[in-house]
């Protein structure tokens, strides 16, 4: 089970991305848009039907944080459609943000397996999780950490507010709250 966390400026230009893969087994690999096509279409275009309904390839890459290359993520999935998924979020995210004054947004969209989750915080960082199994609590307590560690990150004078966060401290804190928390 694969979590991808996005973090975005307040013009939703992206600063940091984290794919993280969970220790705890997944639920149901099968999906139903590729079992419903015929098999012909399901071989043909293999990559483009996983990756747009969610099925798990057979080869699982390792995960990818901030600046990695490469096509797939965890879970199959191909980064590409991972981030459209967190950017076709974020018009929904920002309807949420006006009706909602809280920075904590639980579900705020569902995208076939996926649910997206966000937090925004006062100067209108969105923190964007993209998650298949429902742990409210867990990614609230997440959420927490990264801010607090964001905040510890933008309080170091020799980075400059929105510009990607390539701090190694950054990254191995915000591993280990997602290895605790997710």
């Amino acid at each position: 089970m694969s979590h991808h966390l996005f973090l975005l400026s307040p013009s939703d230009t992206p600063l940091y991305q984290l794919t993280h893969q969970s220790t705890r087994p997944a639920q149901s690999t099968a999906s139903a848009l590729s079992s419903n096509l015929p098999s012909w279409s399901a071989s043909a275009f293999a990559g483009t039907v996983a990756a747009l309904s969610g099925a798990s390839s057979v080869s699982s890459a390792g995960a990818q944080g901030a600046g990695s290359k490469g096509g797939t993520v965890g879970g199959g999935q191909d980064r590409h459609v991972v981030q459209m998924i967190a950017n076709a979020s974020l018009d929904v995210i920002e309807e949420t943000m006006k009706t909602s004054g809280a920075m904590y947004l639980k579900s705020v969209e569902k995208f076939n397996e996926w649910t997206v989750s966000a937090f925004v915080t006062p100067g209108n960082m969105k923190f964007v999780l993209l998650h298949e199994s429902k742990n409210d609590d867990g990614i609230k307590s997440f959420f927490m950490d990264v801010w607090e560690n964001y905040v510890k990150t933008m309080m170091n004078p020799f980075h400059t507010a929105h510009t990607p966060i390539r701090s190694v401290v950054f990254d191995n804190k915000v591993r280990a709250s997602a290895k605790k928390y997710l």
